[in-house]
């Protein structure tokens, strides 16, 4: 087994723009790229930002237990980590990255121990987070009351993690985890 590195955080925290600067900067770190039987967004490609599946499809991977985890993060909307991603990125010896939601996240570092290192990616308010989610500009109110709401339960979890990373300023964020991710690959 090698190591895993867990991002998680609320919607709109910057937690995807985080890894994507330490995917650049690692050359030894792969993104676990996770299913969802949500539709694409905007420009988002099956197998470069998710594993788009059917409900019926997600189901029936859930029943043969491709998943190493997963949940129904929203209503009829289910997320999970393919054990085939894992094993792929493992095979090359390259440390897996993880960008979750927050109790996939916990779930992660439970299921791989000592072997991984969980971040917690926190905003720097409940009010910036809200509008970060309106400029997106890919979610209408409702989603976003929702993700919101979500976000101060999710908020809660924070402690949970190994390390917790407050994104006000993503260039010191990013240094920040950089300094928590020398450290654990050092071990």
């Amino acid at each position: 087994m090698g190591k895993v590195i867990i991002f998680s955080a609320p919607s709109g925290s910057g937690k995807t723009t985080i890894v994507r600067r330490l995917l650049a900067r690692y050359p030894q770190f792969e993104f676990s790229v996770s299913a969802t039987s949500r539709a694409p967004r905007g420009e988002e490609r099956n197998g470069v930002d998710y594993w788009f599946f059917t409900e019926e499809e997600f189901m029936q991977a859930v029943s043969e237990n491709r998943f190493v985890e997963w949940e129904e993060v929203y209503k009829g909307t289910c997320y999970g980590t393919l054990r085939s991603e894992v094993e792929r990125i493992w095979q090359k010896g390259h440390v897996i990255v993880f960008d979750v939601d927050v109790i996939g996240g916990l779930n992660l570092k439970r299921i791989f121990g000592a072997d991984a290192c969980s971040v917690f990616v926190m905003p720097p308010s409940v009010e910036e987070l809200r509008r970060r989610l309106e400029n997106r500009g890919t979610d209408t109110a409702e989603v976003i009351d929702r993700r919101v709401a979500k976000a101060e339960f999710e908020l809660t979890k924070a402690p949970q993690f190994d390390h917790v990373i407050v994104n006000d300023c993503l260039d010191e964020a990013v240094c920040s985890t950089c300094g928590v991710i020398d450290e654990f690959l050092a071990r």
